[in-house]
């Protein structure tokens, strides 16, 4: 008889670019996700099956690094294989149907959601289902580094994986559950996808971790979390230097990552879109993150252009996730969401705008 589970999707609340530098982040599982009934196989092969797709194979004994795999599930299934190994844990072979509520391009980090479901699956059928949470998302992180050929930080995985709204300091490994409820505030949480391709845009998300890490190694540390701020301001920096502006961001985000996190302790919503609009200005003006010469894509700087237009003085606004293309977040008074999502639409197209609910 086959088992089902739910794997959540996840938004990003506070904290952007900070993860890949031991810093701090907010992040949240939404109710979207992917739907998978599974089953062992008992052949060593991992099957799997998701609607809309080809079905596709993975032989458990295929584990090495494939890079005409990199950005497919395949290998993000095999990358879970190994990094269960590598930790000495069990796999098999096992079938899977998937159904998802990801849309394409939504920014709710559908590649972290796949492969924590794939280290779910693996958990429940040959390890007890005793498989850590953290565990899960550290091997799913590993998958996408190694084998899908995405340099990211761990937030997306550990927000699939543990299923709620958390805050995370990588640095001292605090991990908080929090409760996140906007709608208590009398707010609605919505992302806007301006339909930007994230095609071409690997060497711009690799040259943000690089530049912060060139800044670190100025004063002999690895990654910008393990540098002192107060000495990292005494400088005389140019400002006019990217590696330079992006460090500026992440240490202005980390200090605002906890307040963020303290105003949605207090339900204080006020606070909280003042301090993300502050995010959301930090990721423009600093790191760089909206537009890359990459592809000269504008569609997010647009989405974000507008939303200004719409919400200032009203609600906040910012980049959702990785930039350059994709998603912008906004948080605005309940009523003001449905002018807001048709001014939106009527820019990026029907459905474009979502309201996104915290789980």
């Amino acid at each position: 008889m086959k088992k089902e589970l739910f794997t959540p999707g996840r938004t990003e609340l506070a904290g952007n670019h900070t993860d890949h530098q031991k810093g701090r982040i907010l992040a949240s599982a939404v109710d979207l996700g992917l739907y998978a009934a599974y089953e062992p196989s008992g052949d060593g092969i991992i099957t799997v099956h998701s609607l809309g797709f080809d079905p596709f194979e993975v032989k458990l004994r295929e584990s090495a690094v494939r890079p005409e795999e990199f950005g497919s599930p395949k290998s993000l299934v095999r990358g879970m294989v190994s990094a269960f190994r590598d930790l000495g844990l069990n796999v098999g072979g096992f079938r899977a149907s998937v159904r998802s509520t990801l849309a394409a391009g939504s920014g709710l980090s559908s590649s972290a959601a796949f492969s924590v479901m794939i280290g779910r699956i693996l958990s429940e059928l040959f390890n007890e289902g005793k498989v850590d949470a953290v565990v899960i998302a550290r091997a799913a992180q590993s998958a996408e580094n190694k084998y899908f050929g995405k340099p990211c930080g761990l937030m997306d995985q550990l927000a699939c994986s543990l299923g709620h709204t958390v805050y995370v300091d990588f640095k001292t490994n605090e991990i908080v559950p929090l409760v996140a409820d906007f709608e208590a505030m009398g707010l609605t949480l919505c992302l806007t996808d301006t339909g930007g391709s994230h095609a071409g845009l690997d060497s711009s998300y690799a040259r943000i971790p690089a530049d912060m890490v060139y800044v670190a190694n100025l004063f002999d540390k690895g990654v910008l979390g393990d540098v002192d701020p107060a000495e990292f301001r005494a400088k005389g920096w140019d400002p006019a230097n990217r590696p330079v502006r992006r460090a500026m961001h992440f240490f202005d985000e980390n200090e605002r990552v906890p307040l963020m996190r303290d105003a949605l302790i207090a339900r204080d919503g006020e606070t909280y879109m003042r301090l993300m609009n502050a995010s959301g200005r930090s990721s423009e003006e600093l790191l760089n993150n909206i537009v890359t010469s990459a592809t000269g894509d504008t569609k997010l700087a647009e989405g974000l252009e507008k939303s200004r237009k719409l919400l200032d003085g009203r609600g906040a606004w910012r980049v959702h996730g990785g930039g350059f293309a994709g998603c912008v977040q906004a948080l605005m008074p309940t009523d003001y969401f449905p002018i807001y999502r048709e001014e939106m639409e009527r820019e990026f197209g029907e459905g474009s705008c979502r309201h996104i609910r915290l789980v």
